[in-house]
């Protein structure tokens, strides 16, 4: 595996063990080539994290190999990094790493961290997001370019409900992600009542081409605005993550106008560290805005008092919530 090596990161000295080892056998890139990929890319993605509570993705022989999430700080972490403590809707809870500075990220590259999962809260205040994320998740039948059309029309709801200003990437597969930075004024439950609302009204606009529908059997060829993905808990790959798929792809932070030039295939761990040199971190401004959800949640209030429209199933894992529907897939339910 080679003996161990030193990498130097923003000032802190981490220490890299069994550089060598393969993690993407197709294309033959090792451990030290992902270290090495994070420290190019580590201002942008540590603007990503930076004092988010964030679960590791781990693959520690590499993507072949056996892989877990890891949610609870790991054993022997620096005293450098902080924790945050969250609560899970079990009611158990944890302290989760926070990073803070660059050499964070890498760090957790030692260990075989390929995708970053952080909440879209502060360690501050880990009971109301910062952000509102909008995950364009193709189905069966759909790609890429159908998640493009959603995304601009999305955009347009955006600046109708609330002047909202969106920041899209690609997901690191087919779908992309759009994050909306709020002001940390509403708890999870009223950012997803937001979300649905969204979902809802890009449906009604994009009937053949968009759902909000929780169930598969509903779904069809249309993009799933996933809107569970803003329930505690749940969280989205960074933007800069590394995903475990054999070409070693990332997610892609993008301008408006590159969505639907640039492609998913043109961003893995080789290409990233020469655009980020190019261009920098695209997102770099996402933390000077702070938008209000107020006109989506009146939007989410007029479904509900126009259209009986109100709440949408949680995740099997969840608790049953107050205002939930039934939770049973349609077919189920008939018979």
């Amino acid at each position: 595996m080679g003996d161990a090596v030193e990498l130097d990161v923003a000032g802190r000295t981490v220490r890299l063990s069994s550089p060598d080892k393969i993690f993407f056998p197709e294309r033959g890139y090792t451990k030290l080539d992902v270290a090495r990929y994070y420290q190019a890319v580590a201002p942008g993605i540590l603007r990503a994290l930076r004092n988010r509570p964030t679960t590791l993705e781990r693959y520690p022989d590499g993507i072949t190999g056996e892989w877990f999430f890891q949610k609870r700080a790991p054993k022997g972490m620096p005293d450098w990094i902080p924790t945050a403590h969250i609560t899970f809707p079990s009611g158990r809870s944890a302290d989760e790493m926070c990073p803070t500075e660059e050499a964070a990220v890498v760090w957790a590259a030692q260990y075989g961290t390929l995708t970053f999962h952080p909440w879209p809260v502060r360690r501050g205040d880990v009971d109301h997001p910062d952000e509102l994320r909008i995950d364009l998740d193709p189905q069966p039948g759909t790609d890429y370019e159908d998640a493009v059309r959603a995304a601009h029309e999305l955009r347009g709801v955006l600046e109708e409900f609330g002047a909202l200003r969106g920041w899209p990437k690609t997901s690191g597969g087919r779908g992309l992600h759009v994050f909306v930075p709020i002001e940390p004024r509403w708890t999870f439950t009223q950012v997803r009542r937001a979300a649905i609302a969204l979902g809802r009204e890009m449906e009604r606009r994009m009937p053949e081409q968009v759902t909000i529908k929780w169930w598969k059997e509903e779904r069809g060829a249309r993009i799933f605005v996933d809107y569970n993905q803003t329930a505690r808990d749940r969280t989205i790959a960074s933007a800069y993550s590394v995903r475990p798929r054999p070409h070693a792809p990332v997610s892609a932070p993008l301008r408006w106008e590159e969505v639907g030039v640039a492609r998913p295939q043109d961003f893995d761990i080789a290409t990233m560290p020469a655009r980020y040199a190019d261009v920098g971190d695209v997102h770099a401004d996402m933390d000077e805005h702070a938008f209000s959800l107020e006109a989506l949640l009146e939007l989410a209030a007029q479904d509900e008092r126009d259209h009986g429209l109100g709440d949408l199933p949680y995740p099997p894992e969840y608790p049953k919530m107050p205002g939930e529907p039934k939770r049973v897939q349609p077919s189920r339910a008939r018979r």
